[in-house]
């Protein structure tokens, strides 16, 4: 499996492309702010050609790029519908204004053919096989990407802005929450194996086993003390 990754824009959001090798087809996940060179440079680099746009949530930092991104290869964007609307509306998303300037260099709004995301769903895109969790906590309608783990490769876990590398996103945003995050963690990141790599919306790559033992929050939960991990910082939009 191929994954080219590489963070864009203000908010150094990571974004993915993910194919069964060089030379096909590939799904594109998160494409947010100022990501639509880096994912053009990478289909030429590999010679890859898009099937879909999939998005972890609906904030601004990871959709910023959809619809350029989709209208110049005709691809649909999968969505889960409780974060729909911040396709449209970013604003509603973040809860105050992201400024005129910035403003200016995004393109707001929803690409021509969009899918909606539901727990449990099982995406077969460009040869690849993803399973979907519902993980809200960091908004309403975040999502995890799951590849099933091979004869030779360990299954990768796209986290969105549920889980980083020594953190998880923060929940003071609306649709944000607290419990809902940490109940994520629970159902949807504590039973995977420890060999299963993280690929986060910010930051490096990382492992369940890594975070499992080293994540403060993840530890909490795993104690059952969620509560107690509210003294520990936050990361994300």
């Amino acid at each position: 499996m191929l994954i080219a990754g590489f963070a864009a824009g203000a908010w150094g959001t990571n974004c993915y492309v993910v194919a069964p090798a060089a030379g096909e087809e590939c799904v594109i996940i998160d494409p947010g702010h100022q990501a639509t060179a880096g994912v053009e440079e990478t289909l030429a680099k590999h010679r890859l050609r898009p099937v879909a746009v999939v998005l972890t949530h609906g904030h601004i930092d990871h959709v910023a790029s959809v619809v350029p991104v989709c209208g110049a290869h005709d691809v649909p964007a999968w969505i889960h519908p409780a974060d729909r609307y911040m396709m449209s509306d970013p604003e509603a998303g973040i809860g105050r204004s992201i400024g005129m300037p910035l403003m200016g260099e995004l393109t707001v709004g929803e690409p021509s053919d969009i899918e909606e995301l539901g727990d449990g769903a099982r995406l077969s895109l460009a040869g690849l096989d993803f399973s979907v969790a519902h993980a809200p906590g960091h908004t309403k309608g975040s999502v995890t990407f799951r590849t099933p783990e091979g004869a030779e490769l360990p299954s990768v876990l796209f986290s969105g802005d549920l889980l980083f590398a020594g953190s998880i996103g923060r929940t003071d945003l609306p649709g944000g929450d607290a419990d809902e995050i940490l109940d994520s963690l629970a159902r949807v990141c504590l039973p995977l194996d420890d060999s299963t790599v993280v690929l986060s919306g910010h930051g490096p790559q990382t492992t369940i086993g890594r975070e499992r033992a080293t994540n403060p929050y993840l530890r909490q939960v795993a104690a059952g003390q969620g509560s107690a991990a509210e003294a520990f910082p936050r990361r994300g939009m």
